[in-house]
């Protein structure tokens, strides 16, 4: 990332994707973009107003007509980069595309490197970097709420809340220098009472914003939930019912599935990556083994896992069988659950339309709000009596049960957080720096009510500022700056 020290140099790009399209843009920035423009354009541009759109040509050096094009201007601080830039609307064929670089290049500007553009915004003041960082979300952004995300932050609003509580820890840390300023006097300028509220106040702020990352990721790289069970326990049905087609051959054949299957599903505005999986069975068959071990390799996977059981069976709602032979669903989901403590499971009780009580279970989407004392108490029960084991009865087959299911997935995720208000934090290294402020701020607090001396809490206070400053760019590195922009595409 050498050449982002070269900010002089005018550069250039594709901004548009590989392919055949109707339309192509070709982006270019720097202090000698109009004149380049101009140079192999069929007019001017030096003198034209900033945020005006031309037509014209652009030249080959024989001046042979390349392209009829629109070329859009911004001048000196008023572009996405900060910089004088043009924007070229072209045909969207490659080799026009390509054509038009050749001249570009050829008349003065150099090829842009990955992020290279929006790395010239930060590095102008058009954005923070946590802004820079929120373009490439919103660009990769798959759904409703990871749009959300990006949006919010792209628009300073994740950057207002972090510089408000750096404000405070400055207050604070001038407070507590001012103090050391006049030690032999034994002058305490700082009310050690309202420093131990600021301090939980704005621990207890960023431990949720942390906390919020496991939701934030999800959005972002998607949730993977894995279906798994015994064979003919309905893990096929469920996916295709969830999918609403046909993914996964179905048959009353025990080992249909020999291997996992997954396909997306958004629900409410989340991407859920499902995961079918073989049937968990003793077995002698080489290759059904082989999808059986695939199977466990997705429980360790998956975020949420959704353990399918038999409800048609006789007995209770927790003794159908959902594994192996030798183990009831009860007993199997209390055996993940105690292998795999950071997961979430869900026993799913299939085939429950073939009870006769089971149809005064389901809940519709529409009376939601208001669902019945019977199906509240059914889930209430079963969490008691088996050691907090959500059971929700569901026919696959006929499409009952499944709006609770979807609801308690995607209530795993939501529950403490307003996606649509609430700050979330989706970025894994403003997460490490949120988890390094939160230790910073836990030591100041301790020395806070321990009575340590005002030097070490302010150095805590200082190094806890330092970290929220990397998430914005306050503090950065050439390193750290390299290695987010090189992960943009060519051309932001």
């Amino acid at each position: 990332m050498s050449q982002f020290n070269n900010t002089n140099d005018t550069i250039c790009a594709i901004a548009t994707a590989n392919g055949i399209g109707a339309i192509g843009l070709i982006r270019v920035s720097g202090s000698k973009s109009l004149e380049i423009v101009s140079a192999v354009f069929s007019k001017s541009l030096v003198e034209k107003p900033t945020h005006t759109v031309h037509f014209g040509t652009i030249l080959s050096e024989n001046k042979d007509i390349i392209d009829e094009v629109l070329v859009s201007i911004f001048h000196q601080g008023k572009s996405f980069t900060g910089e004088e830039s043009a924007e070229i609307a072209c045909h969207g064929s490659p080799y026009i595309q390509q054509q038009i670089m050749r001249v570009l290049l050829q008349n003065g500007c150099r090829l842009a490197e990955p992020g290279e553009f929006t790395m010239r915004a930060f590095m102008n003041g058009k954005m923070d970097l946590s802004q820079a960082e929120a373009v490439a979300d919103l660009i990769a952004s798959q759904s409703k709420n990871a749009h959300t995300i990006a949006m919010k932050q792209m628009r300073g609003g994740f950057s207002n809340e972090l510089k408000e509580i750096r404000e405070k820890l400055i207050n604070f840390a001038s407070l507590i220098e001012l103090e050391l300023d006049f030690a032999e006097e034994d002058v305490e300028f700082a009310d050690r009472t309202q420093l131990k509220l600021m301090v939980k106040e704005v621990l207890l702020y960023i431990q949720k914003l942390a906390k919020s990352f496991e939701l934030g990721n999800a959005i972002k790289n998607g949730v993977p939930v894995a279906i798994v069970g015994a064979p003919n326990t309905g893990k096929s049905t469920l996916l295709n019912t969830l999918l609403g087609e046909d993914r996964a051959i179905v048959s009353n054949i025990e080992g249909t599935t020999r291997d996992v299957i997954e396909e997306t599903l958004n629900i409410d505005g989340i991407v859920f990556r499902l995961i079918d999986t073989a049937g968990i069975r003793e077995s002698v068959d080489t290759i059904e083994n082989l999808g059986i071990e695939r199977s466990l390799e997705k429980i360790n996977q998956a975020q949420i896992v959704v353990v399918m059981s038999d409800f048609s069976e006789k007995g209770s709602e927790l003794e159908g069988h959902a594994s192996m032979d030798t183990l009831t669903a009860k007993e199997w989901i209390e055996k993940l659950q105690a292998e795999h403590p950071d997961k979430k499971f869900v026993l799913v009780g299939n085939k429950s339309d073939l009870r006769s009580e089971a149809s005064l279970r389901y809940v519709t989407i529409e009376n939601r709000d208001t669902q019945s004392d019977l199906l509240t108490n059914t889930v209430e029960n079963l969490d008691t009596q088996s050691d907090h084991i959500t059971f929700i009865p569901v026919s696959a087959k006929k499409g009952l049960g499944i709006d609770d299911l979807k609801h308690w997935i995607v209530n795993q995720l939501t529950e403490n957080f307003d996606i649509a208000n609430d700050t979330i934090v989706s970025n894994l290294r403003h997460y490490e720096a949120l988890k390094k402020t939160e230790v910073s701020l836990q030591k100041a607090q301790e020395g806070l009510h321990s009575l340590t001396t005002s030097d070490w809490i302010a150095m805590d206070i200082r190094q806890a500022m330092y970290d929220l400053g990397t998430i914005t760019g306050d503090i950065s590195t050439d390193d750290l700056l390299g290695n987010i922009f090189s992960k943009f595409c060519i051309g932001k």
